[in-house]
């Protein structure tokens, strides 16, 4: 498990878990309230899942998921796929830097 605070590199609030292969917000009883998800195969990660709850819909977040993910991809060496239409979307208009540099 890596230790959040390099991951979220300030995009993402300290509220926020960085796991190796998912980035995710719960609250008090462990329901998850954001997350995106990105399992590994060789030196692939490929963005499957993008999930904000809709309390905190309408606040940028699944962007930011986004981004906080390619960087931490990226940061590791891997190469970044999308499956999930939001965040091949994201990474369209963005590129996979994502403005990170």
């Amino acid at each position: 498990m890596s230790d959040g605070g390099n991951m979220a590199e300030n995009i993402l609030d300290s509220s926020f878990v960085t796991e190796d292969y998912r980035i995710y917000k719960a609250d008090a009883d462990g329901r998850i309230l954001a997350e995106i998800t990105f399992p590994r195969t060789g030196d692939v990660c490929c963005i499957n899942h993008t999930f904000v709850d809709e309390s905190l819909r309408g606040q940028g977040i699944a962007g930011k998921l986004v981004q906080a993910a390619a960087g931490h991809i990226k940061r590791n060496g891997w190469t970044l796929r999308a499956e999930c239409s939001y965040a091949a979307e994201w990474l369209k208009r963005h590129g996979e830097n994502g403005g990170l540099r």
